[in-house]
């Protein structure tokens, strides 16, 4: 699968979850499921938690938030 056909798998809508980017078709965010895989969450616990979602759906949420990270400027404190 191409990067652009799974970015088109995130949807930016500010009537659904006051804009966050969500999965296409639900109100599960690329955040929680960042997170979620952060502490540890196998792609069998999300898919128990959340039985909608596929793998496809998970490494579309990844690559969004690199590409999100990608983007942010940086600055030295």
């Amino acid at each position: 699968m191409t990067e652009r056909a799974l970015l088109k798998r995130i949807v930016v809508d500010p009537k659904i979850m006051l804009g966050k980017p969500v999965i296409r078709g639900t109100r599960l965010t690329v955040e929680i499921i960042v997170e979620k895989i952060a502490y540890g969450a196998t792609f069998e616990g999300l898919k128990k938690d959340y039985p909608f979602i596929t793998g496809k759906d998970v490494q579309a949420a990844l690559l969004y938030a690199a590409k999100s990270l990608a983007h942010e400027e940086v600055y030295a404190i």
